[in-house]
């Protein structure tokens, strides 16, 4: 993998932080593809963006079956709204302030070399130094699951364009085990598997770990971030939102894409 590029550091790139008001599921999904597509440009520096969320959602990955993965009746009935990601990995169920969800937007030159399992590891090292200053003993559950002492925090996911990387991760903060257990059906089959009647018991969200609000363990995240890697704080252009705004009615609002795997 990437056995063609030179590698880069950490420090060799500009970092911008991206962390704006609340964002409704589309124009997150939006997002994603235009700042990939203008890091791997050179019209925008690398980034960390923070997303804050103006709806629930559950968000499913490009590869994933709609009927095999969501109680689309559920969904509907909670008012939630169903979106499909650029990137593979699992379902993730969103609401806004129960979640914490990051997008690294990097040259490829920064994993160059690396297996798919090194460069999850490596893009979530800040983030799990993060996790650890908070008192949580985290680690990476190979492939893609970041999870601690306490059970399952998050998942992480990657998607490519030319030579730059998407590796974003949604953690959980204060679940609602219940809800989810209704809109998921891979999150039934798998508690089912395991004798398990409590979601709680496999993603313990980091309310519970920490005791913190969720804006300060976003606040670690990003001065930890900061410290190690250097992160100045920008915005998103006119034209950048103007993009995701064609994206949206071209492509993620349309049933073709979100039923591209029915």
């Amino acid at each position: 993998m990437n056995t063609d590029l030179t590698r880069s550091n950490w420090q060799d790139h500009d970092w911008e932080l991206i962390h704006t008001a609340p964002q409704m599921p589309l124009q997150h999904m939006a997002l994603d593809q235009v700042l990939l597509d203008e890091v791997a440009a050179g019209r925008r520096a690398p980034t960390l963006r923070i997303w804050e969320w103006a709806a629930p959602a559950v968000v499913i990955g490009i590869f994933q079956s709609v009927r095999n993965e969501i109680d689309t009746e559920a969904a509907q009935r909670h008012g939630i709204q169903l979106v499909r990601r650029i990137s593979g990995g699992g379902a993730m169920f969103v609401e806004p302030g129960n979640t914490i969800t990051y997008s690294i937007y990097a040259p490829r030159t920064l994993i160059a070399g690396m297996n798919f399992r090194e460069s999850y590891a490596y893009m979530d090292a800040s983030i799990l130094e993060a996790l650890g200053e908070l008192g949580i003993k985290a680690w990476y559950q190979p492939l893609n699951d970041i999870t601690s002492e306490g059970g399952k925090i998050g998942g992480a996911a990657q998607a490519y364009r030319g030579n730059a990387v998407l590796h974003h991760v949604t953690m959980a903060y204060d679940i609602d085990a219940e809800k989810m257990l209704q809109v998921l059906r891979i999150g039934r089959e798998k508690l089912s598997d395991k004798g398990t009647t409590s979601a709680a018991k496999r993603v313990d969200p980091l309310r519970s770990q920490t005791g913190l609000p969720r804006e300060d363990i976003i606040s670690q995240i990003v001065e930890t971030f900061r410290r190690r890697h250097g992160l100045r704080t920008g915005t998103l252009l006119p034209s950048e939102l103007a993009a995701a705004e064609r994206l949206i009615e071209e492509k993620f609002d349309t049933e073709a894409w979100r039923a591209k795997v029915p």
